[in-house]
């Protein structure tokens, strides 16, 4: 994993995101803000708990050179933290966080579905029924569980059969991420919110995940390629970008090019953002690639990781807030993903 950072952003919305790396002092960075919750992108991994009354997650995903990074969310307004189980969750009476993990086993799709099912009850019970972004770490993504599935297929379809027992609460899939970890088992970690207006994008270049074929795996991937959180307290629109890798239509392309899919993953991305896009969805404005920010790269293989570094640097900003991780990617022949969130 390889990070850089500018100096500590302005935080001006009611939901924010930071990134601290391991030796930075945390509490300046979040000053004058409340913590909603962290999770630490770091050497080894630890089941979600609360910290000084803080929900966080501990998630393998830095080699043992690397230095860990922890995303801290953040709200202006007063938070209450809770436990429900072996969910950990906190709000603050707009937003909603929640971090769960499924310890190694044989085949997850029981388990995650569970889970998934626990998350969805205590966000509607609480009042947070528009679900913003999702992200599942998954550790051994593409090896195969007990039953000769892959563990993300087998992943998928659990995921599936919650949403679809909860279609008519839940309108429409977040944006998620769904990528490789270091440590066995899968962690898992969600936002939603009370009363904004979380509108889910497409991309015109992509099939919609949840409509790929079956080669894909006996249930389609649960996600929408971006989510629009407008907040109901009049606060600054965020665009949360989901995983975007190399895909085209629903086919992986340029299998062997790291330079290549790195291309595509941010043509991908620039078109998803775009006015155009967000005119498609109904939404006014739209953003570039330079607006992108709280970046997290993916990289499948070490030593493409300086290839994919040089290329970000040439379309992103200088102080973008960034960090590279060296994990599998969600299909064999993907090389990169890209996600990040744009205002």
């Amino acid at each position: 994993m390889t990070v850089t950072h500018p100096g500590t952003p302005t935080l001006t919305t009611a939901l924010d995101c930071v990134f601290v790396w391991h030796g930075e002092d945390e509490r300046a960075r979040v000053a004058g803000r409340n913590v909603l919750g962290s999770v630490t992108y770091g050497h080894g991994g630890r089941s979600p708990g609360l910290l000084h009354g803080v929900p966080r997650l501990e998630v393998a995903m830095a080699a043992p050179a690397d230095r860990p990074v922890t995303e801290v969310w953040t709200t202006d307004r007063q938070v209450r933290a809770g436990r429900q189980d072996d969910l950990v969750y906190a709000e603050d009476g707009e937003h909603f966080f929640c971090a769960v993990r499924i310890d190694e086993r044989d085949v997850y799709r029981d388990a995650v579905r569970a889970v998934y099912e626990s998350a969805f009850t205590l966000m509607w019970r609480l009042g947070y029924t528009r679900l913003v972004r999702m992200w599942n770490l998954v550790g051994a993504i593409t090896e195969s569980n007990g039953e000769g599935t892959e563990n993300y297929r087998d992943f998928c379809v659990g995921r599936a059969q919650v949403f679809e027992a909860w279609s008519d609460r839940i309108a429409g899939m977040p944006a998620a991420t769904g990528i490789g970890s270091l440590r066995p088992g899968i962690d898992l970690y969600f936002l939603a919110s009370r009363s904004g207006i979380a509108t889910h994008l497409e991309n015109p270049r992509q099939t919609p995940a949840h409509q790929y074929p079956r080669q894909y795996g006996p249930k389609s991937p649960s996600f929408a390629r971006a989510t629009v959180l407008e907040s109901a307290a009049g606060s600054v629109p965020a665009l949360f970008v989901s995983g975007t890798a190399s895909i085209i239509g629903d086919d992986t392309v340029h299998p062997d090019d790291v330079e290549a899919q790195c291309a595509v993953t941010l043509a991908n991305i620039e078109t998803l953002v775009s006015h155009e896009n967000l005119r498609r969805h109904g939404l006014a404005g739209g953003f570039r690639l330079d607006d992108l920010d709280r970046v997290k790269v993916y990289v499948r293989d070490a030593e493409h990781l300086p290839v994919v570094r040089a290329r970000c640097a040439e379309v992103l900003r200088t102080d973008v807030d960034i960090a590279f991780f060296n994990v599998d990617v969600c299909r064999p022949d993907l090389l990169v993903e890209i996600e990040g969130i744009c205002r």
